[in-house]
This record gives C-alpha cells, structure tokens and sequence, in this order.
C-alpha cells in the first residue's frame, strides 16, 4: 500500500504522519508538494494538521485551491480512503469534500490537549479496527475546531452514518467538560456519504507510542491502511 502524506506552506504535522505510516506500520509513505497534479500509484491520501498558507483568509479556504486538491477529488472518487486531520478536516470541508463548517472555538482561545474519542461506528474505513464500546486518547490543538452544522444538516448526518466520532468523558458519555471546542453534537470526526473521506479535528498521529501519551491513534490507521 502506498500513501501520500500532503505537504503545504505550512503544514507541520506532515512528519508525523509520515512517521506513523512508514516508521510504525511499515507502509510505504511519501510526501507529496501541493504543487504537484497527480496522485496516480497511491492508494490512500492523509491530509495533515498544521496552518496551510498561514491560515489566511479562512482555515483551510486557499488550500482547497491548490493543485493537488483535484488529484485527491479524483481519488476520493474512486473510492480510496482519504483522511484529513486538524487542518486537513478544514481543507475537506472548504472543498466541498465534507459537510459542515469549522468556526472559532466556543471558548475563543486555542485549545491545546489530550481528548477522548468514541467511534460511533466502525464499518468504516477509518474505525474497523476500533471498538464502539472503547473510548480513545488522542490530543488536539486547534483554534478553529468548533464543528458547526444545521439541525437538518445533523439529522442527515445521523441517518446516512456520516459522524465518526465523538468527544467523551472517561466513562464515555458526551459532556460540556469533554467537548474541547463546543462543536455541534460533539462531533470530533465526520465521514462523508460514500464513508471513505474522514476528516477529525484531534491527532492520531500525535499519538502512536506509548511515550508520546497514548498510542490509541494507532488503530485509524490500522483500519484505514486494511481498507485500502
């Protein structure tokens, strides 16, 4: 299996990554310039965190532009897993690859910290090596994590089984306390209709060995290096 780790003016989580997908599992992974118009011989697509293009105009708004953007339409299409992380989830959303929007933090500070997740569903791509019972520790650091969506816009979310994850207490309920960003729903990670696009404002790739914190980030990409 082959994935490009994405690589804009600004990216800083692209290492990381690329760490956990070569280093860890022992994949093949490369660094692919926004630059670049093609993504033909890969198999999978991780979009990083980090502030693409300073973060000017909109998290996200002028990377949707960049030219490797129609590549990764293109493979979405075709039905390979494509995971947007912090600003990756951004970048998806402004390009129309995800519903919803990203707005300021409900707090209105940057929000730096160690989350829990539940999945609440693992058929898909990103969570078939994950537990629905089981809550997943994983950091986040984002100033604009605040998943905003419509009443309806949420109903079908919930029918068409588009939310990911959520952020838990650590006995798993959703809480105020346990939303880091007071997104709606507390939705921490969202799918798209088809199921093989997640975007997921914390970072698994932060949290791959155990001496980072946590190594529950591990099992995403477990799931999404098995799907593809």
């Amino acid at each position: 299996m082959r994935v490009a780790v994405l690589v804009f003016p600004g990216s800083n989580c692209d290492q990381d990554a690329y760490h956990a997908i070569k280093n860890i599992l022992g994949a093949e992974a490369e660094f692919v310039w926004h630059r670049e118009k093609t993504l033909s011989g890969f198999d999978a697509v991780i979009i990083p965190g980090g502030f693409s293009y300073g973060d000017y105009l909109r998290s996200g708004a002028i990377a949707r532009f960049a030219p490797i953007m129609a590549a990764v339409k293109k493979l979405a299409d075709a039905g390979a897993p494509i995971m947007g992380i912090c600003n990756g989830f951004q970048i998806l959303v402004e390009a129309g690859m995800l519903p919803g929007a990203l707005i300021s933090n409900a707090s209105l500070r940057f929000v730096s910290r160690m989350v829990a997740l539940r999945p609440e569903h693992t058929d898909s791509p990103f969570t078939s090596a994950l537990d629905s019972s089981a809550s997943y520790a994983m950091p986040v650091a984002h100033q604009s994590g605040n998943f905003a969506v419509s009443p309806d816009q949420l109903a079908a979310m919930e029918e068409h089984g588009q939310i990911a994850f959520r952020y838990v207490d650590a006995r798993g309920k959703t809480t105020a306390k346990a939303n880091p960003n007071g997104s709606t729903g507390h939705i921490a990670g969202v799918l798209n209709k088809r199921r093989n696009v997640l975007g997921l404002m914390p970072h698994p790739e932060r949290a791959v060995e155990a001496l980072m914190g946590s190594a529950d980030g591990l099992e995403l990409f477990k799931s999404m290096m098995g799907a593809a």
